[in-house]
């Protein structure tokens, strides 16, 4: 049954590979992302520029979807970002795409995943965040808070029993690590699968 799903950080390539997969499957797909031109490249239904690190600009982004696209079922959180270090640099540069984005993001939508018989927040998780090092001891905090944030909602999800935070552990994307094409491939069957079996899962692309 074709659904309506958000795909936030849609101009990455994570982003691209999973809006193509979605729309190729039949589903009614919103692209947000921070860069207009490069979000007209993207096979979408709707595209949206939105800076998700922005409290008041995320907070509208929601209601502006529901009243324009309809009821979310999915949110594909796609936004983030790499760097080593432990520099105070380095975590404001990766604090607003690691754990901002998510936040507001999964705000924004929360309602209409909450009502919805199947809405589904996705989110790309790092196994080298269970495995920290002094060298990337910004990016590890960072994850572990995102994961905690992802574990928070699936909490609230679980005696409804319809919604589901479902977690996709990689290393990295690409060529070096989990292809993209995996990545749609096992976001797309989420929608058919019954949300107890998925809230709070973590699956492991690696």
């Amino acid at each position: 049954m074709p659904r309506t799903i958000v795909v936030t950080g849609a101009t990455g390539d994570a982003g691209r590979a999973v809006t193509s997969a979605l729309s190729e499957a039949g589903h009614t797909v919103v692209a947000v992302g921070s860069n207009a031109e490069r979000l007209a490249s993207i096979t979408a239904n709707a595209h949206y520029v939105c800076d998700l690190t922005d409290v008041a600009a995320a907070a509208a982004l929601g209601p502006r979807v529901h009243e324009e696209v309809g009821p979310v079922d999915g949110l594909v959180h796609l936004v983030g970002g790499w760097r080593s270090g432990h520099d105070a640099e380095g975590w404001d540069w990766l604090e607003p795409r690691l754990v901002t984005s998510l936040r507001l993001a999964t705000l924004a939508f929360h309602d209409d995943l909450s009502a919805s018989s199947v809405g589904r927040l996705v989110v790309i998780g790092s196994t080298s965040a269970a495995k920290p090092t002094w060298s990337g001891a910004n990016y590890a905090v960072l994850k572990t808070t995102s994961d905690a944030w992802v574990a928070a909602v699936a909490s609230g999800w679980r005696k409804a029993g319809t919604a589901a935070a479902v977690t996709l552990l990689v290393k990295s994307i690409g060529a070096d690590g989990t292809p993209l094409e995996r990545i749609a491939e096992a976001i797309l069957p989420l929608w058919d699968a019954p949300a107890a079996d998925l809230n709070g899962a973590k699956f492991d692309l690696t």
